[in-house]
């Protein structure tokens, strides 16, 4: 082989390396309500927000946007406590919203609020993933680990356990 062909060889795989399609890194999230994966490559978008829900509820949510249909959507849901004026009030509205958790753990049942509730067939039929997380720390934790990988494109695995749960979260 003349090196001028050698040259022209080398040359023409070299030029056709990046053409050539490389390993998708995926993200996967394990929490305690399901498991979402995500290709790293597909995201388009991952963005945070907070809301009031008919004064009654805030909600700080992660959306997840991807070139398909699906959008994915972590969410913390706080209930809006009421305040009172006076500092013995507020005790008391503090007081009882804590015996109505302890009474739920009691029986071993979760509040409405605390589950992913959807309305057949609107929202079931949306496109979107919904995944309610325990705490805002458990949204930032989500957010950070999934722009961290988003930007390495870093094959990653982040398990959320659930509050009573004694599993270990990991990168």
């Amino acid at each position: 082989m003349t090196p001028i062909l050698k040259t022209a060889l080398l040359s023409a795989v070299l030029f056709a390396l990046p053409c050539l399609p490389a390993q998708a890194a995926f993200w996967r999230c394990e929490l305690p309500g399901g498991i979402f994966t995500v290709s790293l490559p597909t995201i388009s978008s991952v963005s945070t927000h907070e809301y009031v829900v008919d004064g009654a509820v805030r909600v700080t949510e992660l959306t997840v946007g991807t070139n398909s249909a699906v959008v994915a959507r972590f969410y913390y849901l706080e209930p809006m406590v009421p305040k009172s004026p006076i500092s013995l009030g507020q005790s008391l509205i503090d007081k009882a919203q804590e015996k109505l958790q302890e009474g739920a753990t009691r029986t071993e049942t979760e509040a409405i609020w605390q589950k992913v509730v959807k309305n057949y067939p609107l929202t079931t039929h949306a496109h979107t993933v919904e995944y309610r997380l325990e705490s805002l720390d458990q949204v930032n934790q989500v957010q950070k680990s999934l722009e961290d990988a988003w930007r390495a494109n870093k094959e990653t695995l982040l398990k959320i356990p659930s509050s009573d749960s004694s599993t270990d979260s990991a990168n």
